[in-house]
């Protein structure tokens, strides 16, 4: 169980540094450290729980949340798909994204964040009803939907600063 534990929180890791953007060499081997105020397991459903102030850290990456679920496939232990839920926040370095809830898809590879998603790196920021992570194909998708719209917000560099009129 203890190993079960380890690799979901390791795939959820991964998944965080997807969405946060590459991983870095020397995070690799670090620790993983979760604190939760419970841990419940429950091998009739296949489930690990942590609840209660979840933190999940690894190096410069950092995953905040109300509750974690991790849940496994029938057919020996690997994990199905790991969701974050309730004010779910990823930290790296100057990326943030923030929803209500992340899910990530071991199959699939992708990584779902859902309720007022929002991704900021510096004073970017990208948002809309769905934002949809595509790991292995390093691509996303961000939809929009009833009252909710894509909108994003881009600050140029400083590069066009000194008169702009080079083209």
């Amino acid at each position: 169980m203890k190993r079960t534990i380890i690799s979901a929180l390791f795939l959820l890791t991964v998944t965080a540094m997807a969405v946060a953007g590459p991983l870095p060499a020397s995070r690799g081997g670090q620790p993983i450290t979760v604190k939760s105020n419970e841990l419940s397991a429950d091998s009739r459903n296949r489930t690990a729980t942590f609840s209660g102030k979840v933190t999940a850290r690894q190096g410069d990456l950092t995953i905040y949340s109300d509750r974690l679920i991790v849940h496994y496939r029938d057919d020996g232990g690997d994990v199905e798909k790991v969701e974050a839920v309730g004010n779910v926040k990823i930290v790296q370095g100057n990326r943030l994204a923030t929803a209500k809830e992340g899910v990530y898809y071991n199959t699939e590879q992708k990584i779902v964040l859902s309720g007022d998603p929002k991704v900021y790196q510096g004073e970017n920021m990208i948002s809309g009803k769905v934002i949809t992570y595509f790991v292995n194909e390093e691509r996303s998708v961000v939809t929009g939907g009833g009252d909710s719209r894509v909108e994003a917000v881009i600050h140029p560099t400083d590069k066009g600063k000194n008169g702009g009129t080079k083209r």
